[in-house]
């Protein structure tokens, strides 16, 4: 048996969630006049025809996927696409190939400085673009690591550009119509249907941003006390598979696509200090996924790879804000047939992931409001990322 049960794993990973709250305290009532003043430049930028270009390396390359799909297909239903591009993997090359003056740049460097971003960022500002480094010294907004841990770091930098494109939406809605926020109403109601001067939406922002920290640190403290149980059996039984050759199988759409990436970034290639573990997302393979798409059906591209993958041994993890994604479900279904431990990181009431049962294990952050969704999310599956390898330095 091991030495460390299931009631351990369960403090520990309520101690990690806890924990993270003061980081994101300390650095978002630090940074909010910042970034409410980026948010104002960043407004102007995009209606003179600039676009968002994001770039990193290993894991970092993550958050410039999710940046990407964030801006351009927004979850606020009546909320235009914003033109983001992630730059890829040869990022200092595209980068000023494509780069006009009106543009925004944002580098994501961490656990450590990136020699890389930091030239890109360089270029980037001495054509004229915005830049943001997180973390770094090369941007216009840069921004310090606001943690020894590079998981912690990440999820800080995560709210960091929901936040940014939340508030982007009332600075140019607020130019344009000079009073109607539209759909974005219930995100900042302070500015209701008056026209106000846009120093004061300036203020006022600061205080909405500070309100959004304090509900993902809610939502965290709350899934310290519903989920860390499940996580701890997740991390064993997930820890029992790796030990027996298997490998995780990640998969997910959109800002889950991301995710499902970053975990198994995460795994394959991690921080310092922790040792490396089979890991393959579904997501990252968009030949196979256009591919599938187009000659069966969306719902198929992640059920089809899942079967040339997939062994008995494996472990399917699947990524969904709402529990409902077809294609998750078809995949999950089919991990289940196959002998697979299925595992669900799902948002909302875990949706027919959970009714359906899925599966073995679900993790539900509950809320209806998906940033805030992946936010916590990533917070479950970072510490998760830590407790495995925590169980792998175990004797059995």
């Amino acid at each position: 048996m091991r030495t460390v049960d299931a009631d351990t794993l369960a403090t520990r990973s309520r101690e990690e969630l806890l924990r993270r709250n003061g980081v994101f305290e300390g650095f978002f009532r630090a940074e909010a006049p910042r970034l409410a003043e980026a948010c104002h430049e960043m407004s102007r930028r995009f209606l003179a025809g600039g676009r968002l270009l994001a770039f990193g390396n290993g894991a970092a390359a993550t958050d410039a996927e999710h940046v990407s799909v964030e801006f351009v297909h927004p979850v606020i239903v009546g909320k235009r696409a914003l033109p983001a591009l992630d730059l890829g993997p040869d990022f200092e090359a595209r980068s000023p190939v494509v780069l006009k003056p009106e543009d925004m740049v944002m580098g994501f460097a961490f656990p450590a400085r990136d020699a890389a971003v930091e030239r890109a960022l360089r270029v980037a500002d001495e054509r004229g673009a915005l830049t943001f480094a997180l973390a770094g010294e090369s941007g216009d907004y840069s921004f310090d690591l606001p943690d020894e841990d590079p998981f912690v770091c990440q999820e800080v930098f995560e709210v960091l550009y929901h936040m940014l494109w939340e508030t982007v939406h009332v600075y140019f809605e607020h130019r344009e119509q000079g009073h109607d926020v539209g759909a974005s109403s219930f995100l900042y109601p302070f500015l209701g249907r008056q026209e106000q001067r846009l120093e004061r939406v300036v203020e006022q922002v600061q205080g909405s941003m500070l309100q959004k920290m304090e509900e993902v640190n809610g939502m965290r403290a709350a899934a310290a006390e519903t989920e860390v149980g499940i996580l701890s059996e997740v991390a064993i039984d997930v820890a029992e598979r790796l030990e027996r050759g298997g490998k995780v199988v990640a998969f997910g759409n959109g800002g889950s696509a991301t995710d499902a990436n970053d975990l198994v970034a995460d795994c394959v290639a991690p921080p310092p200090g922790l040792r490396p573990l089979p890991a393959v997302s579904l997501a990252a393979e968009p030949a196979n996924i256009t591919a599938i798409a187009n000659d069966i059906g969306k719902e198929a591209i992640f059920v089809r790879q899942l079967i040339a993958h997939a062994r008995p041994e494996d472990v399917a993890v699947g990524f969904s804000t709402s529990g409902g994604s077809a294609n998750v479900l078809s995949a999950l279904g089919e991990a289940r047939k196959r002998g697979l431990l299925t595992v669900g990181i799902l948002g909302y009431d875990g949706g027919r992931v959970v009714s359906e049962r899925l599966a073995d294990h679900a993790i539900v952050v509950r809320s209806d409001y998906i940033p805030r969704i992946q936010e916590v999310q990533a917070s479950v599956y970072h510490v998760l990322r830590g407790l495995l390898e925590e169980l792998r330095e175990q004797p059995r």
